[in-house]
């Protein structure tokens, strides 16, 4: 019997070599080429003809489009991270650790969603329907008339979409399932771009939203190739220890919404339950305000966040270490050296780590005045004072600069009852007129310059 070609093929970009390569000649990745077999050159007359559709050219000012018409999941923290809800047509990819609860929260979705009315469809290639049904009794999902298809072979499954005609369907996993047109294993970069490729196709032609799962790497990101998030029309990630009852979703990707919304869920008894005020999660509660303590309110997609900063300031050695969770180690440097040549505050000689509370990841920049004010009263000794915010990016030459949507994070940290405000000059509400009642109780006090914020920290 003649032994089977292989090639080897990149997971990162798909290309394929004759023969094992350390670098990928396609994108020059390293150790990303993997044996597979080699597909047959047999005719695969008619393979792509149903990706193949026709169209006229039209002017985009005569092309009607009404918008996106979203069914809401029954999960209000889901739905903000659909951007509204499932949209009719659209394919969202949801990936996340073992364990972390996708298949929970998408049960859970379903049984709501089947419950208003609509036609659902659980597709699993990794459990059985009798796994399925035992973890929906154990969720409380009493007598759900969801329907179970577990099948993994592509060409069946699209024969029960086209059966069924369901308005939403789960595939869990895209990673698990197979087309018979190739040769290669389930979990291969050709299986998972082309069985992806033709699920999207059918939500398109059909109208039916479908949620495919998608496992992750060691290193967090989406196993497979990069061309399944471009397929998609919306990417989420789950993120959370799965050693804590909290769990965040973001959206990378979003073309029905804003990228970068979270959705605060956390996981009980009865599966994963919505947060509605996710803040009291990344606040500490301290009877009495402690040194190296400072509350920022940080923008994630169009939800402001109270999240706390802390910093602890400690002798080191010849060699200080400066370590950050949750923030950027780079910028914790430069913010260092804009403290010790502007403010006068210097912390060469010493240990300085930086953490923020909950677990939650800062990207922006807007944490950056908080960060500096939470390292000066970890170094000095002192605490703020009791109800204290402050947010701002602050640059090389030591001024403070405006962050995006200053309104909205001021009104957020007042309805939580915060007393005391330094903001950038710009953020501040204008003087004049009436007074606004949605800072009431807030005294705000504007700087354009880091020395300002220093000498007022220490007049509080």
């Amino acid at each position: 019997m003649a032994k089977e070609k292989t090639v080897y093929t990149c997971t990162e970009c798909g290309s394929s070599s004759p023969k094992w390569l350390g670098k990928c000649p396609g994108c020059g990745a390293w150790n990303t080429l993997v044996e597979s077999i080699a597909e047959s050159n047999a005719p695969t007359k008619n393979r792509f003809a149903s990706l193949a559709k026709t169209a006229d050219v039209a002017v985009l000012s005569d092309i009607d489009a009404a918008d996106f018409h979203r069914t809401p999941t029954g999960h209000e923290e889901l739905d903000r991270v659909l951007g509204g809800g499932m949209v009719e047509g659209g394919v969202v990819l949801i990936g996340g650790d073992p364990g972390i609860g996708k298949s929970t929260l998408l049960l859970q979705a379903l049984d709501s969603l089947q419950r208003s009315g609509q036609n659902t469809l659980y597709v699993t290639g990794e459990e059985s329907g009798a796994q399925v049904a035992l973890r929906s009794r154990r969720l409380g999902l009493d007598k759900s008339q969801v329907k179970v298809l577990a099948e993994i072979g592509l060409e069946k499954i699209l024969a029960t979409l086209e059966a069924q005609q369901p308005h939403i369907a789960v595939i869990d996993s895209i990673q698990t399932v197979y087309s018979e047109q190739l040769t290669s294993a389930p979990g291969s970069v050709a299986q998972v771009r082309e069985c992806a490729a033709h699920l999207t196709r059918y939500a398109k032609s059909s109208g039916t939203a479908i949620v495919l799962v998608g496992h992750v790497t060691k290193e967090g990101a989406l196993a497979g190739p990069r061309v399944l998030e471009h397929m998609v029309d919306t990417v989420l990630y789950f993120e959370g220890d799965t050693h804590s009852s909290f769990r965040l979703v973001r959206a990378i990707k979003n073309r029905f919404g804003a990228v970068n919304e979270i959705g605060v869920f956390a996981m009980t008894e009865r599966g994963l339950k919505g947060v509605s005020n996710p803040s009291a999660i990344f606040l500490s509660q301290h009877s009495e305000p402690v040194p190296g303590s400072c509350v920022m309110v940080t923008l994630e997609g169009t939800r402001p966040l109270l999240v706390e900063i802390q910093a602890l300031v400690d002798s080191g050695g010849p060699s200080p270490r400066r370590l950050s969770v949750g923030l950027d180690r780079d910028r914790l440097a430069m913010l260092l050296a804009v403290l010790h040549r502007h403010a006068g505050v210097a912390c060469m000689d010493q240990d300085v780590f930086v953490n923020a509370v909950g677990g939650v990841r800062i990207t922006e920049p807007a944490a950056d005045l908080a960060v500096m004010l939470a390292i000066s009263s970890s170094l000095r000794g002192k605490p703020l004072p009791k109800g204290f915010i402050a947010f701002g990016e602050v640059g090389l030459a030591g001024e403070v600069r405006p962050a995006p949507r200053g309104q909205e994070r001021l009104k957020e940290a007042a309805k939580l009852g915060f007393s005391v405000a330094i903001v950038p000059k710009a953020n501040a509400p204008k003087a004049g007129g009436k007074p606004n009642k949605d800072f009431e109780g807030l005294t705000i006090h504007a700087v354009e310059r880091i020395e300002e914020a220093m000498q007022i920290v220490r007049g509080l």
